[in-house]
C-alpha cells in the first residue's frame, strides 16, 4: 500500500534537518507511544517503521539518494501489508487525519476486509474512530462545521456496523450534538442557489428548537449540557439574519402552533415586516390577529397594535391604543409631545419599525423607514380604499338620505368635500387624515332664508359663484386618475346635484328679481379703481410687517395694517404658485415666532387652519407655566411643491432654523440650530380660499 508520506513527515523533521535533530526527533517519537489502545504488534512495526527511517535519513548516501528521488516526483512511501497499519498511524500522527480516516475505512471494506476478531480489524477500527473525531477537530477550526459533521457520522456508523469501540462512539455522538448549532449556521449561511443544504439546515434548525421545547427551552433535552438558554439565544440571534421573512414566517408560525409564545410574538413581528417591506397591507391583518392572541408576560401590546391601526389608516383606534397603554412613560412622551399626537405616533412607528421590526432578514434591507411613500403606494391606497367601503364609513347614499330636501345646496357642498375628503384619504399620512384638516365651515355654505327675502340677487351671485367653484372642483375631480376606476353611478349624482342646484337658483332669481329691483336706487355707483400704486404701497406695507414685531407697529393702525397685509397673502386662486405659497408660510412662521416670544397675538385665521392655532397657543401657555419664552429665526431657503389636488396642496420645505429658549430672567436656557430643517406643509381648500392646516418637521 502507497502511503501519501514522506520519512522526513513520518519521522517529523523538516528536509533540511541535520542528522543530530533527527536522532533526537526519532527519540521523542519512541517515547510518545500512542496509549489509545492499539496492539503490541501494531506499536512494534510503529517503532520499526521509524528507526529505518532515522538510519536512512543519518546515511549521507541514503539520505542523498533519496532526496534525488524526491526531485524526480516521487512523493509517497510503499508499506508492505502486515505494515500498513503502522504506516496509518504514522500519517495519522503526521498532521492528515482526514487522508488516515479514508484510507482506514476503505481497508475496513471489501475485499480488504480483514479477519473477524483479527488484532488487524480491532487496530483498524480504533484508528478510524480517533481519525474520525481528529478529522472534525480540524475542518471546525477551519469553520467547515458540516463536513466535521460528516467526519463524525461516518466515523459513529462505522462503529456501529462494527459493533467495537462503544465508548468511542459515544464521544463521537456528544461532538456531534455539540456541532449541530455550527452546522446548522454554516447550512443556512451558504449562497441561496445551494437551496439543497439551505433547506437541511432549516429542518435541522426547526428540529433543534423542537427538541428544546421551543425558544423558551421549556424541555429537557440532550442539547441541555451543550446549549443553555443564553447560548441559544446568542446563536439563534447569530442565525436570524440568514433566514428570508418567509421563511423566518413558516418557522414561528409552526413552533407556535406547538405552544412556544416566544415564537408566536417573532411570527407577528415577521409578518408585520412582510407587509410593510413588500406593500402587502393583508399581512398586517394577520399579524393584529397573532398579536391579539399572544398572552406573553410583561408585553403591552397596545402600542404595537395602535402602529398596524397607522399603517392601516385608522388613525383614531391607533390613538386610542397609545393612550390606554400600560407605560406610563410612553404616555406621558405623547401627552407632553411639542406637536400633535398623530406626528408622535407617527415618529413612534417609524422608529420601531426601523429598530424591531425590518432588521434579521436575509431579504429585507434595512434602510431608513419612509412612511409617506406607504401610503402614496397605489397598491396601498386601493386596499384602504375597500376598507373604507366595507365598514360604510362614507357613502353618498346615506347622506342623501339624511339630508332635507330645503338644503339642498347644503348637501351639493357637503357631499362633495367628503367625496374629496375621501380622495384625500388615500394618503392618509400626513395630510390625508382628515380630522387634522380644517373642515369646510358647513354653517355658512347652508341656504339662509334672510338672504333669499332681502338680498335675492345677491344670493343668486352667491349660488353662481358656489356653482363655479363646483365646477372648478368637479372638472379636477374628473381630471384625476382616481375617478377613472369610479361607478358611473356617482358621475351621475353630482351631474344631477349640480343641476338640481343650478334650477333652484334661477327660481329663485324669477320669482325675487322684480322685488328687488324696485327696492334699487335709480342712481348707479361709481365703478371702484384700483390704483396701482395704492396696491404697491400695500405690498410694501406687508413686508415692513414681516421685518417687524408685530407689538412695534402702532396700535391705531395695527389692526388695518395686518388686514391689508392678510389680504395681500390670502390665497383664492384655484391652483396657487409657489410664491403665494411661500409668502403665506413665512407669514406664518413670522407671526408665530413673535407670538413664541410674547411679542403679539397670533390673529391669522384667514390663512391658517383654527387646529394649527390652537396648538401654537397651547405651546405658548405651556411655556408661560414653565417660565420660558422661544426667540425662532426662521428662513425659508428651498421649497418644492410635492403634491396637488383640488382640495389638499403638500410642499417641502428646507429650513434656516434657529430657536433660542430664554427664562423670564433673561437668561438663555437651550439653543437649537438646523440647517437645513425640512418640513412638509400642508394646504386645506376651504371657503374659497387655501389655508395653512398641518405642519411635519424633521423628515
Amino acid at each position: 500500500m502507497e502511503l501519501p508520506l514522506d520519512h522526513f513527515r513520518l519521522i517529523g523533521v523538516s528536509p533540511s534537518a541535520t542528522s543530530e535533530e533527527i536522532l533526537r526527533a526519532f527519540q521523542l517519537r519512541l517515547d510518545k507511544t500512542p496509549d489509545e489502545g492499539f496492539t503490541y504488534e501494531v506499536l512494534t512495526q510503529r517503532s520499526e517503521l521509524l528507526r529505518l527511517t532515522a538510519d536512512l535519513l543519518t546515511d549521507p548516501d541514503s539520505r542523498r539518494e533519496y532526496e534525488n528521488l524526491l526531485l524526480d516526483g516521487s512523493s509517497g512511501l510503499d508499506f508492505s501489508s502486515n505494515r500498513e497499519v503502522a504506516g496509518l498511524l504514522l500519517l495519522w500522527e503526521s498532521g492528515s487525519p482526514k487522508e488516515a480516516f479514508k484510507i482506514a475505512i476503505k481497508a475496513l471494506q471489501p475485499p480488504q476486509t480483514p479477519a473477524l476478531g483479527s488484532s488487524r480489524e480491532a487496530d483498524l477500527t480504533l484508528l478510524a474512530a480517533l481519525t474520525a473525531r481528529d478529522s472534525a477537530i480540524q475542518e471546525q477550526q477551519l469553520r467547515f462545521y458540516s463536513n466535521a459533521a460528516d467526519f463524525l457520522q461516518e466515523g459513529i456508523q462505522l462503529l456501529q456496523r462494527m459493533g467495537k469501540l462503544s465508548e468511542k462512539r459515544k464521544e463521537l455522538e456528544e461532538d456531534l450534538i455539540a456541532l449541530l448549532p455550527y452546522r446548522i449556521l454554516d447550512l443556512v449561511s451558504r449562497d441561496l442557489k445551494d437551496q439543497d443544504s439551505h433547506k437541511k439546515g432549516l429542518s435541522m434548525l426547526e428540529n433543534l428548537i423542537i427538541k428544546r421545547g421551543g425558544l423558551e427551552g421549556n424541555n429537557k433535552s440532550e442539547y441541555g449540557n451543550y446549549l443553555n438558554q443564553q447560548e441559544f439565544e446568542a446563536f439563534f440571534q447569530q442565525i436570524k439574519p440568514y433566514l428570508t421573512v418567509q421563511e423566518q414566517i413558516d418557522l414561528f408560525l409552526e413552533l407556535q402552533k406547538r405552544g412556544s409564545l416566544e415564537a408566536g410574538f417573532l411570527a407577528f413581528l415577521s409578518l408585520t415586516a412582510i407587509g410593510f417591506s413588500r406593500r402587502k397591507p393583508e399581512k398586517l391583518f394577520e399579524a393584529k390577529r397573532i398579536l391579539r392572541k399572544l398572552n406573553l408576560s410583561g408585553l403591552d401590546s397596545m402600542p404595537l397594535a395602535g402602529c398596524l391601526d397607522l399603517l392601516l389608516a385608522d388613525v383614531d383606534q391607533a390613538s386610542a391604543r397609545f393612550l390606554s397603554s400600560s407605560d406610563e412613560k410612553l404616555r406621558d412622551w405623547l401627552n407632553n409631545f411639542p406637536g400633535n399626537k398623530l406626528e408622535a405616533i407617527c415618529i413612534f412607528c417609524k422608529n420601531w419599525l426601523e429598530n424591531d421590526v425590518l432588521v434579521g432578514y436575509r431579504d429585507i434591507e434595512s434602510k431608513e423607514v419612509d412612511l409617506d411613500s406607504w401610503f402614496e403606494d397605489r397598491e396601498i391606497q386601493e386596499f384602504i380604499e375597500k376598507l373604507e367601503k366595507k365598514s360604510n364609513k362614507i357613502t353618498i347614499k346615506s347622506s342623501l338620505q339624511n339630508k332635507n330636501i330645503n338644503k339642498e345646496s347644503s348637501i351639493i357642498i357637503e357631499d362633495f368635500d367628503n367625496t374629496s375628503e375621501n380622495n384625500d384619504k388615500k394618503l392618509p399620512w400626513p395630510g390625508g387624515i382628515k380630522q387634522e384638516y380644517e373642515k369646510p365651515d358647513i354653517q355658512e355654505n347652508k341656504f339662509n332664508e334672510e338672504i333669499f327675502k332681502n338680498k335675492s340677487i345677491d344670493f343668486y351671485k352667491y349660488l353662481i359663484e358656489k356653482i363655479a367653484e363646483l365646477k372648478f372642483n368637479f372638472g379636477e375631480f374628473l381630471k384625476d386618475k382616481e375617478f377613472t376606476g369610479r361607478s358611473t353611478y356617482r358621475f351621475y349624482i353630482y351631474a344631477f346635484l349640480i343641476l338640481f342646484s343650478f334650477g333652484i337658483g334661477l327660481g329663485f332669481l324669477k320669482n325675487n328679481f322684480k322685488e328687488s329691483i324696485q327696492e334699487k336706487t335709480v342712481t348707479k355707483k361709481p365703478l371702484i379703481v384700483i390704483d396701482k400704486n395704492q396696491k404697491d404701497s400695500d405690498k410694501n406695507t406687508f413686508q415692513e410687517i414681516k421685518k417687524k414685531p408685530l407689538n412695534e407697529l402702532n396700535s391705531n393702525d395695527e389692526d388695518l395694517t395686518l388686514k391689508k397685509a392678510l389680504k395681500e397673502i390670502e390665497i383664492t386662486t384655484a391652483s396657487p404658485s409657489l410664491e403665494e405659497i411661500t409668502n403665506l408660510i413665512n407669514t406664518w412662521l413670522q407671526t408665530k415666532s413673535n407670538y413664541l416670544s410674547g411679542k403679539s397675538e397670533i390673529n391669522l385665521s384667514k390663512i391658517v387652519g383654527n387646529s394649527l392655532i390652537d396648538r401654537t397657543i397651547e405651546e405658548r401657555q405651556n411655556d408661560i407655566k414653565k417660565g420660558i419664552y422661544k426667540e425662532i429665526n426662521s428662513q425659508i431657503l428651498k421649497i418644492d411643491l410635492e403634491s396637488q389636488t383640488s382640495s389638499r396642496i403638500a410642499v417641502l420645505a428646507e429650513l434656516n432654523y434657529l430657536e433660542k429658549i430664554i427664562n423670564n430672567s433673561g437668561e438663555l436656557v437651550n439653543e437649537t440650530s438646523l440647517t437645513p430643517l425640512k418640513v412638509k406643509y400642508i394646504l386645506g381648500f376651504s371657503n374659497k380660499k387655501w389655508k395653512l392646516v398641518d405642519f411635519v418637521s424633521g423628515l
